[in-house]
């Protein structure tokens, strides 16, 4: 097998332009959409929707990698670092350490990319690791790096990186590559192009012991911040998640050819479905307060504590609605009183109700915004 890195043409990626210009026109009027809609939020909105969109990013970008973090830690941690209210709580190395990183991120989009850049990333995301020789600086294993997958006696290789001796130099190509393409840079890319280039060319190099996925994404984050001026907040990481299969199909493709048009298509497809998932999020904030604000008053404390759970799903709402054994598991609740709050909830249009009898559920009163399946098609066409 040849890898990409081993090609005589390697890293001078090609790719068909034409097929991405749609989207990328695509996602740059979806940016000034959002950024639009931002405004109209409120300061409390604003925060909640920052601390929100890092932390999802924080913990889907690890859950990816298999690693499950816990929300409520990882966001005590990011509004630590962003200087606002806290609850105070211990936090693990594992949730602090992506926090920061995030944050970082977060805080520090248009600075160009640079080694220590990537190394104090590397130092956060690793925060409390025994098992790794690296930490903080390239791979220096004579050891091939390998990603496979399968038993120990079978392994199935899915790529294998360029030795680490090769490392230092590759890097400093790479990060040449990334601060030249940058909008203000001498040989500027699209937002998209430029966020898929950067993540394939990344995961190819695979610079680091561990940490490899979680960093790429947050380059290709980044890289799209730098694009629209702003830090975008896209659901890229979540996004990813929900197409993980497809993603890790994506990439192994993408690590064979330096022809990237089918990967930049696939990605381009993933950015604008992160973008549109980040939008429904903020519509459902709008329409939270509203509904918030309208109920204000009226709801007992049982009712408000159920209410206030069925909003923290989001856009896309309470898995398979609302039933009153669930609604009594929230609130502790009798099943008579459990029947008289639902019926009040209803009839004060905070909750509608699909069924009837045991087999009634209850959905929050807001519109759902459920976000469909994203691709580019072979005429660049967003389906």
């Amino acid at each position: 097998m040849t890898w990409n890195w081993q090609k005589l043409n390697w890293p001078n990626f090609t790719w068909d332009a034409s097929r991405l210009r749609t989207a990328e026109e695509q996602f740059l009027l979806g940016s000034g959409m959002f950024a639009g809609t931002v405004k109209h939020l409120g300061d409390q909105d604003r925060e909640q929707l920052t601390i929100e969109a890092i932390s999802t990013e924080a913990l889907t970008t690890s859950e990816i990698e298999g690693e499950i973090l816990d929300r409520a830690s990882v966001q005590s941690s990011i509004r630590r670092q962003l200087g606002l209210a806290t609850d105070h709580r211990r936090v693990k190395p594992a949730e602090q350490g992506i926090a920061e990183m995030m944050v970082s991120l977060y805080r520090s989009f248009a600075d160009p990319l640079s080694d220590d850049m990537l190394f104090a990333w590397h130092k956060m995301l690793t925060n409390g690791r025994r098992d790794l020789k690296n930490i903080g600086c390239y791979r220096t294993d004579d050891e091939p790096m390998q990603v496979v997958s399968g038993s120990l006696h079978a392994p199935k290789v899915h790529f294998e990186a360029p030795p680490s001796a090769k490392v230092p130099k590759e890097m400093a190509r790479f990060v040449k590559w990334f601060n030249r393409s940058a909008p203000n840079g001498s040989d500027p890319l699209p937002a998209l192009t430029r966020a898929g280039i950067a993540h394939l060319y990344f995961e190819s190099i695979h610079p680091f012991e561990d940490g490899n996925g979680r960093l790429g994404r947050a380059i290709s984050e980044k890289a799209l911040a730098q694009s629209v001026g702003h830090p975008t907040l896209t659901a890229l990481a979540a996004t990813i998640l929900i197409r993980r299969k497809a993603y890790y199909e994506a990439l192994e493709v993408g690590n064979k050819d330096n022809n990237l048009t089918p990967w930049l298509c696939w990605f381009a497809g993933i950015g604008i479905e992160a973008q549109k998932r980040t939008e429904a999020h903020v519509e459902f904030l709008l329409d939270k307060t509203r509904l918030l604000d309208r109920l204000r008053g009226q709801l007992n404390a049982r009712q408000e504590k159920a209410i206030l759970r069925m909003l923290r799903e989001g856009p896309e709402g309470f898995k398979g609605g609302l039933s009153a054994g669930n609604y009594m598991t929230i609130t502790g609740a009798s099943p008579a009183t459990a029947t008289r709050d639902l019926a009040d909830l209803v009839d004060k249009k905070a909750l509608y109700r699909i069924g009837e009898r045991r087999h009634a559920r209850y959905e929050i009163a807001i519109g759902l915004r459920p976000v469909p399946l994203v691709e580019i098609d072979g005429h660049g066409n967003l389906i």
